[in-house]
């Protein structure tokens, strides 16, 4: 498909390049209906508040119609963001999602009750009830997990309250999403030959990437230059984001927000601050990096809009969504049939939404729920970089595939922690596919580029943001205001840290924080980093190894939470408890710059 001068409105997709809801509903009435069907439990929800430990047959009951509401709950929640995001400007999808988001933490605050109950048990009492109870032995595992959070479970009338707090908590996050996908305008730019080009959030990256030095530097202060006249209301939205994970972490009995969004992940925040150390401890090496791209540039000085372009101008590589789609399930080949089938399903059964349209979330997600296919949503246009983003978020697909085939409803999901080693791992195998198929010298350095870039971008870059959110978070902790003045010097001043002397930085950078979704997230991005490092150790397994470490992988992909997620890589074959695999893949960007360096 090619990408018009225009974003194109969703009608004028080919159904094909869109995603198929209807396995989920049918329409909106069958998902209106389903929350019907939903709420007539809660009566029977009701009926369990004070008997959950009347004995071990109450218990299982509560466990199991918790798990019974939660996954339709889940799939009502999945329809209705995916509905909202194939375009956010139609008002039936806008009305959905915001009736879903009530939806949700109405029933959660109605199942608030069960977790304080079973708390109010003794870990022998509980034991002793798996023993008896056969029914209560898949639970074993949850409910160790359960009895770890006892300090910062409160009583079920405030649990009650914080679920539903929830729903104003979401709001600063959908006034981002709205302002920035729907209400926020951007201007045109001139292209390479002198069209006028409407910029948008997907061709942001497109343009950045121009061979035209002027097409780069045009985009780069018209995509910022936008966000000027809504930084207020953005910096106002992200203060108060990060103000409620602040008073949920004090609600819930943590010290701090990190300590909050880590430890019910049994996550160490060590895994945390040591990411940030030995990345800061390694920015030499990124400097490094920096100082050879702008020498093969030859550029007597370094933007930051030069940053985007190809290192390696003289390739081209155009990779429309049919040829990756071919590329890709060659490259993951080596993870076996079941793998390859699963593969075959998302292309055929219209798992992803490929193209950008008018209304469109921005950028690219794994979605669905436990009950559905697991759906990808691309802004595809067609560059090296889209084959890999598909390839990335396949890896989450798949990911969640295998998880929700093998594990059941309790354990169907995985932990944010390990959320980036399938996608990042998918990567890193389409690398290595690519230089054993495509000879050719240039390629070659453009794929040593790409390692690169995916360990600047990936870890340094993450790093970077996870650096901002921690300062920012401790900020408000300690009761500083979040202004957007002092946000955006914050920030700048970051930037200047890990980029280091070797580029020239633009006012405008000032803002970039404006446009970052995941900074609503919750301490999220840190995970790109650490998944990266443990992708890096894991490929090299595959490659080295073969079929034993693909069955430890496949395994990995397969077990969902059913242990602590520390414990399901260290059995992969990677220890992430240790600043071990970060301090490796950093040392990566020596190995990698002295190959690059050798082959000019």
């Amino acid at each position: 498909m090619d990408t018009p001068a225009k974003v194109p409105h969703r009608s004028e997709i080919p159904v094909e390049f869109t995603w198929d809801l209807t396995t989920m509903y049918p329409d909106d009435a069958s998902w209106q209906q389903a929350i019907v069907q939903l709420e007539a439990l809660m009566p029977e929800v009701a009926a369990l508040q004070g008997r959950v430990r009347e004995n071990s047959g109450s218990l299982l009951r509560a466990l199991q119609l918790r798990d019974q509401v939660n996954q339709q709950l889940e799939k009502i929640h999945a329809y209705a963001n995916q509905r909202r995001d194939s375009d956010s400007g139609d008002p039936a999808a806008q009305a959905i999602a915001q009736r879903s988001g009530a939806v949700v933490a109405r029933v959660q605050a109605a199942l608030a009750f069960i977790e304080p109950e079973i708390l109010g048990l003794s870990d022998e009492t509980i034991r002793a009830w798996v023993e008896r109870e056969p029914g209560l032995a898949r639970y074993r595992f949850a409910l160790e997990e359960t009895a770890r959070q006892r300090p910062h479970v409160r009583s079920a009338e405030v649990e009650n309250v914080a679920a539903l707090y929830t729903d104003v908590t979401r709001g600063p996050g959908e006034i981002f999403g709205m302002l920035t996908d729907v209400d926020l305008s951007f201007p045109a730019i001139q292209d390479d030959k002198g069209q006028a080009i409407t910029l948008s959030h997907g061709r942001f990256r497109k343009y950045m990437e121009s061979p035209d030095r002027r097409v780069r530097r045009d985009t780069f202060h018209a995509y910022y230059g936008a966000f000027q006249n809504v930084r207020n209301t953005l910096g106002t939205a992200l203060a108060a984001a990060v103000r409620s994970h602040v008073v949920n972490a004090r609600i819930h009995n943590y010290a701090t927000t990190l300590e909050a969004a880590l430890k019910p992940n049994n996550i160490p925040v060590a895994v945390y601050t040591n990411l940030l150390s030995t990345v800061e401890a390694n920015l030499p090496r990124h400097h490094r990096y920096l100082a050879t791209r702008k020498r093969l540039m030859g550029l007597d000085e370094m933007h930051l809009y030069d940053l985007y372009a190809p290192l390696i101008p003289e390739v081209e590589f155009s990779g429309p969504f049919t040829e990756a789609h071919q590329t890709v399930q060659d490259a993951l080949a080596r993870l076996g049939p079941a793998y390859g089938d699963a593969l075959e399903q998302a292309f055929t059964r219209r798992w992803i939404d490929v193209y950008e349209n008018v209304g469109k979330r921005s950028g690219a997600y794994s979605g669905g729920a436990y009950s559905t296919s697991p759906y990808i949503l691309l802004n595809y246009q067609d560059r090296l970089e889209d084959m890999y983003t598909l390839t990335h978020e396949l890896g989450h697909s798949m990911h969640s595939y295998f998880t929700r085939q093998t594990q059941p409803f309790v354990y169907g999901s995985y932990t944010a922690f390990l959320a980036e080693v399938a996608s990042t791992v998918n990567e890193a195998l389409l690398t290595a596919h690519l230089l054993k198929t495509r000879p050719e010298a240039r390629l070659r350095k453009r794929l040593i580029v790409q390692q690169l870039e995916d360990i600047r971008t990936t870890i340094i870059r993450q790093t970077m943001f996870a650096r901002f959110e921690l300062d920012i978070h401790q900020a408000a902790e300690a009761g500083e205001p979040l202004t957007t003045e002092n946000l955006s010097q914050r920030y700048y001043d970051l930037v200047a840290r890990y980029m280091g002397p070797d580029v020239v930085l633009a006012k405008d950078i000032a803002l970039e924080w404006a446009r970052i979704p995941h900074f609503y997230y919750n301490y999220y991005v840190f995970q790109y980093a650490t998944g990266l490092s443990a992708a890096i150790a894991l490929s090299k397994h595959i490659l080295s190894e073969g079929q034993p470490a693909v069955d430890r992988y496949l395994k990995f992909l397969s077990s969902g939470s059913s242990a602590p997620s520390i414990e399901l890589l260290r059995q992969a074959g990677v220890d992430m408890a240790t600043p071990g695999p970060v301090q490796q893949a950093m040392e990566t960007i020596d190995q990698l710059l002295d190959e690059l360096e050798g082959l000019h």
